[in-house]
């Protein structure tokens, strides 16, 4: 029996607000427990939620960045159910009318190309969370910590379109790519700024019968993701091939152990028993808000790739790595603008820029490189002042000590030597003292070639210009 996996994502999207969605209560990430809350957030009798317009204006631009409709009048809900850190006793977010819907977002797996349908993008508040473990003044019992409670989310909830772990890490990464790249959300995983909740069902092959789904919640990294959806598909149907059935449930992804387990039968929509939350009026959105936020979207990054494909004439891999982040990309194009040969600069930000931002632990941002020092640099290459070997040796020092490439070729001497009286002289003397490496040379050992480069360049440590090294090689090793 051959089953075909089916797969719906709800992902959660910390968004990048100073203060919350309906208090004043800073968001920062890290500070005491329960130090950011007020009565708003604690759900205190009397306490009446404010929307935080921000929240609207970066759901509106995520809505169009994923080809959304933004919904002219939309409205918040109550979702009501108990846990520990949720204070209210029920959660505000969208259920009929959310903010953005029929959305879509074309992803790439084994080389195919395949549009992933968005039901819906809407807005929300985050619940607190539970503390377990050591905690002294509990005696190691469990407690709740309310800073994050009222978080705003977006949750951006697909079709079930995705037919494989592959298929839904490249979709989640995508859609990381383009809220970060909206500078609308940090995207931290570890933090829980994008989160996810898989469902995942089986079918049978050439059935119209969808199964049973299980939702797993809350896997924070794509291994995660991959590796609790490729668990979850074998366990549903080694489940059914045992003559057993799959049920509707929430369940968690234990990494250690790389399983799911059961966590609590699943409600449906109509448990939550969602009714307009009446503190809050209808939402509108007027159609001239929408249009000023699409013009001033930024480039986004699948129409950035394919411009530096076509104006920079670089290969598909590099444009993907170099709009990976937004600053990176900026950063190569002010490079190129420096200096106009796109591949050189691509090569030289995918090697020495990032080996040394992965290195030291920086961001593109916090780059000790300018994109103006690199492309001095370059030029340096191209007009023979320094060979690109001698350029490696000018990038780290100007990654240490932030001097300008030219500066720094000056003070240590490194200006190539070109001239040719002056390089023959050097391969005259290498010639003498390895008699026996040229006859070996010249009856036929060709790839003793690379020997006499070596020597030369190791004589003249590095200065001797490669390509002028080559020619007069050739000439005297041909006696």
């Amino acid at each position: 029996m051959k089953f075909q996996p089916v797969i719906g994502l709800e992902v959660h999207v910390q968004l990048k607000t100073d203060t919350k969605i309906f208090c004043g209560c800073s968001t920062s990430f890290g500070s005491e427990p329960n130090s950011q809350t007020c009565p708003v957030c604690l759900g205190l009798p009397g306490a009446l939620p404010v929307l935080n317009k921000k929240v609207v204006e970066f759901a509106v631009k995520a809505g169009l960045a994923t080809n959304c409709s933004i919904t002219h009048r939309s409205i918040f809900a109550r979702k009501n159910y108990f846990y520990p850190d949720l204070p209210k006793g029920y959660q505000i977010s969208q259920f009929e009318d959310p903010i953005c819907q029929r959305g879509w977002l074309d992803i790439e797996v084994n080389g195919e190309t395949k549009r992933i349908a968005i039901t819906r993008i809407h807005m929300e508040e985050d619940a607190g969370k539970l503390v377990h473990g050591d905690i002294p003044e509990l005696e190691d019992g469990s407690g709740v910590d309310l800073n994050r409670a009222c978080t705003p989310l977006l949750e951006v909830v697909s079709e079930p379109d995705l037919r494989s772990s592959d298929e839904a890490v490249s979709y989640l990464k995508q859609l990381h790519r383009i809220v970060t790249w909206l500078d609308i959300c940090d995207g931290n995983m570890e933090e829980g700024s994008f989160r996810c909740d898989a469902n995942v069902s089986v079918m049978k092959v050439g059935s119209e019968q969808l199964g049973t789904r299980a939702e797993i919640k809350n896997v924070n990294s794509f291994k995660f993701v991959k590796q609790a959806i490729e668990y979850e598909i074998q366990r549903q149907i080694d489940l059914i091939e045992d003559g057993g059935t799959v049920v509707q449930e929430t369940r968690l992804f234990d990494p250690t152990s790389g399983t799911t387990r059961s966590m609590r039968s699943k409600e449906e929509a109509h448990d939550y028993r969602y009714f307009p939350d009446p503190d809050l009026v209808p939402l509108v959105i007027d159609a001239d808000w929408v249009l000023r936020a699409r013009h001033e979207l930024p480039e986004l990054p699948e129409h950035k790739m394919q411009r530096f494909i076509t104006e920079f004439s670089i290969p598909e891999y590099d444009a993907e790595v170099l709009t990976s982040s937004r600053s990176l990309a900026e950063y190569y194009e002010e490079c190129v603008a420096c200096h106009h040969n796109g591949k050189a600069v691509s090569n030289w930000i995918m090697g020495e820029v990032i080996r040394g931002l992965n290195d030291s632990g920086l961001s593109i941002n916090d780059c000790p490189v300018t994109p103006h020092m690199l492309g001095e640099l370059l030029k340096l290459i191209d007009n023979g002042t320094i060979s690109g070997k001698i350029a490696k040796t000018v990038f780290d020092e100007m990654w240490k000590s932030g001097k300008r490439p030219g500066v720094i070729v000056e003070e240590q001497g490194l200006v190539q030597v070109s001239d040719n009286g002056a390089i023959e002289a050097i391969i005259d003397e290498i010639m003498a003292q390895n008699a026996g490496q040229v006859a070996e040379y010249r009856s036929g050992k060709d790839k003793l070639f690379g020997f006499f480069v070596g020597q030369v360049m190791k004589v003249s440590k590095g200065k001797a210009n490669p390509a002028v090294v080559n020619e007069l090689l050739l000439e005297k090793l041909k006696g």
